[in-house]
């Protein structure tokens, strides 16, 4: 599934999607990350939500009114990434997908771990693993 955060295109794989829908509102968590957005209630089950332009490190203009949450499912529990819109679901074939450059940005090596090349777009792979700290396969 391919969402654009700001002006770049980004992925997960579609396997571990659940859900994409509007984003409203989310409580707020005290004292958590800037990136930590909030929690919301998904049909009984308390969803944390990263917003991934912060986590990212993007530049912030105003959230747009199309925000979408993309509940994905990471280590067995439902979580949420804010992104701007989804785009669209690609299958990229294995020749598409090439590692990513090596960065300076210690934050940006952890969460892409690789890039897509689908014509003239070029999708960064998100590590979802890495987008949910204290979420690497706890029980």
């Amino acid at each position: 599934m391919v969402f654009r955060v700001g002006s770049e295109e980004f992925s997960v794989d579609v396997t571990q999607v659940r859900e994409a829908r509007i984003f409203t509102s989310a409580a707020r968590i005290p004292h958590a990350p800037d990136y930590i957005r909030g929690v919301i209630n998904l049909r009984g089950t308390i969803l944390p939500i990263v917003d991934l332009r912060a986590r990212l490190r993007l530049a912030s203009p105003e959230r747009e009114e199309k925000s979408v949450v993309v509940v994905v499912v990471v280590h067995d529990k439902l979580l949420g990434i804010l992104v701007d819109e989804v785009c669209d679901i690609v299958a990229a074939p294995e020749e598409a997908i090439k590692a990513a450059p090596s960065v300076e940005d210690e934050t940006i090596r952890e969460l892409v771990k690789a890039l897509i090349t689908i014509g003239d777009r070029v999708i960064g792979l998100v590590a979802l693993e890495q987008i949910f700290p204290g979420h690497k396969g706890d029980p």
